[in-house]
């Protein structure tokens, strides 16, 4: 049987990944230390400069509180906060988030850009690249203020803050999915598949299958990578098949086919168990920030004079370090659960182990995917098999 990648690709597939290998080893520590110097020399820096900074600010454009529409935010943003100062607390949570960033650039610039492009695997830009990063940074931006204004704001005004916040959170995150087919258009165009042999055998596919869909979408990806992708986005009405441009160029539609076919395993999956624990565990998450604000108040660190003051932010980054460092192996086994069932329901949709094993082989070689990643990198957080597992698997009886 044909092999996965001959000695010379095999060769390349190690030489790629292990920068992100020995990055993977690293990157823990580095968020340590950092968090550590927000929660120790830089605090205070950061809580100055940001108090300076809104000052001026303040000062500068005044006329925003009095000016027809704006006065309106200005006085809403207020109330949520019970006091001045709601513009030296997001200022300080901005000085947090972007100096890390500004920090990792460097390290990112390499892994996302100039290693991709050595090893073929991005038709980036330096044009679309940096627009791309400006998308994400106000996107992460915007999570940010929406993060301290909502969080903190309601944190200072109700005691029991954290079930106002964590319900209408909870409920969202539940029905969220419904919205998938409209977040990748942020970054990436979409157009329908056009009529034709491949869209026929999509609908019949998914007819046998019993699974309803709006649309088939082709997502031009290939302006930033040139790996290739298969989902489904979306629930019920919104249901839709996104197949990214790289996979039509590269995939004859039997391949196509055989990617979908996996993609609807997980349709069919169970999903309301975890998200219904995905929620709790969300309002629970919300509950320890609110003790843990409680404890840092009582006992004066950081020298806050009062409840859900800024300076503790790093503080509760450092407790989402530590519940995600925990919990991402756990969740990253039962993701490779359902990867693998997701395998076996396609073979039995399909029933046509040779045309599956055959996706799976070039989509290993496109995406330059390792069949062995080590044990350690698979147990600390890989969501899938790894792909030479998946294939000796098709042999199995």
């Amino acid at each position: 049987m044909e092999p996965i990648f001959t000695p010379a690709q095999l060769a390349e597939i190690n030489a790629y990944h292990l920068p992100f290998y020995i990055r993977s080893a690293v990157n823990p520590f580095v968020t340590l230390g950092f968090l550590a110097l927000t929660l120790g020399p830089l605090n205070k820096h950061f809580y100055r400069f940001s108090q300076a900074m809104a000052a001026r600010l303040g000062g500068r454009f005044a006329f925003l509180r009095t000016a027809p529409v704006s006065r309106v935010l200005f006085r809403a943003l207020d109330r949520l906060w019970g006091e001045p100062g709601w513009g030296a607390a997001v200022l300080f949570a901005l000085c947090v988030d972007l100096s890390f960033k500004i920090a990792l650039a460097p390290i990112d610039f390499y892994f996302s850009y100039i290693l991709e492009h050595r090893y073929g695997m991005s038709a980036y830009t330096p044009l679309t690249y940096t627009v791309d990063l400006l998308k994400s940074t106000l996107v992460g931006t915007l999570a940010v203020c929406a993060l301290v204004l909502g969080l903190y704001g309601l944190a200072r005004r109700l005691r029991r803050w954290w079930l106002v916040l964590g319900v209408p959170a909870a409920l969202l995150m539940l029905v969220s999915s419904a919205l998938d087919p409209y977040r990748g258009r942020v970054y990436f165009d979409q157009a329908p598949l056009e009529a034709g042999a491949l869209r026929n055998r999509l609908t019949e596919l998914m007819a046998r299958a019993d699974i309803p869909f709006a649309d088939v979408l082709v997502e031009k990806t290939s302006v930033a990578s040139k790996r290739v992708q298969a989902y489904f986005a979306g629930q019920g009405p919104t249901r839709t098949i996104v197949l990214n441009d790289v996979l039509l160029q590269e995939f004859t539609e039997d391949e196509i086919l055989a990617a979908v076919a996996h993609e609807a395993g997980h349709v069919n999956e169970s999903r309301w168990p975890s998200r219904l624990a995905s929620s709790l565990a969300l309002v629970a998450f919300l509950f320890v920030i609110d003790r843990l604000l409680r404890l840092a108040a009582a006992r004066g660190w950081f020298g806050a004079p009062r409840f859900a003051d800024i300076r503790t932010l790093p503080l509760l980054s450092l407790l989402l370090f530590f519940v995600m460092t925990g919990s991402a192996p756990i969740a990253a086994a039962f993701s490779r659960e359902r990867e693998r069932e997701a395998d076996r329901y396609a073979l039995r949709l399909m029933k046509d182990p040779a045309t599956f094993r055959q996706m799976l082989v070039k989509a290993a070689r496109v995406n330059k995917m390792d069949p062995e990643p080590p044990r350690w990198i698979v147990l600390k957080g890989l969501t899938h098999p790894p792909v030479g597992e998946r294939i000796a698997a098709l042999s199995e009886p």
